[in-house]
């Protein structure tokens, strides 16, 4: 079993308030304030978890480059009083970045007894198919 550190502990904490504080940022339609303090935290919340020294590695790889122009070119866009605009390039970014860990969360969500239900229902089931690109699944289940 892996070990996990207090400053581990913290930085779900920080993550997870980054998320929700960015959550509520765009349900209030797109109040700069909640979204800047959001991505604060989400940023400092991975920090945290996986380091800084991995952190910087993972943002400044060579393939990586355009997922982290425009997620941080969006935080800044957001900062700068332009939320709705920052969010689209940040979401861009978010997509460019997390791309690859994308089939794994879903693969590991559909694992989930009562999330995972819902998901492998018929429609939702051929969204999500589509954005893991995962072939092994048939389609006609």
């Amino acid at each position: 079993m892996f070990e996990i550190t207090d400053t581990q502990k913290i930085g779900v904490g920080l993550a997870g308030f980054g998320i929700a504080f960015l959550f509520l940022g765009v349900i209030l339609l797109f109040d700069k304030g909640l979204l800047a303090i959001g991505n604060i935290l989400f940023i400092s919340g991975l920090g945290c978890v996986i380091g800084p020294r991995r952190t910087f590695s993972f943002f400044f790889q060579r393939h990586k480059v355009r997922g982290t122009v425009c997620f941080i070119g969006g935080i800044v866009v957001v900062l700068m009083g332009w939320p709705l605009f920052g969010m689209i390039f940040e979401t861009y970014g978010f997509i460019l970045l997390f791309s690859g860990f994308l089939p794994v969360a879903i693969n590991f969500l559909r694992r989930v007894p009562i999330l995972g239900t819902f998901l492998n229902m018929p429609g939702l089931s051929r969204i999500l198919d589509m954005l893991a690109g995962d072939s092994n699944r048939t389609r006609d289940s």
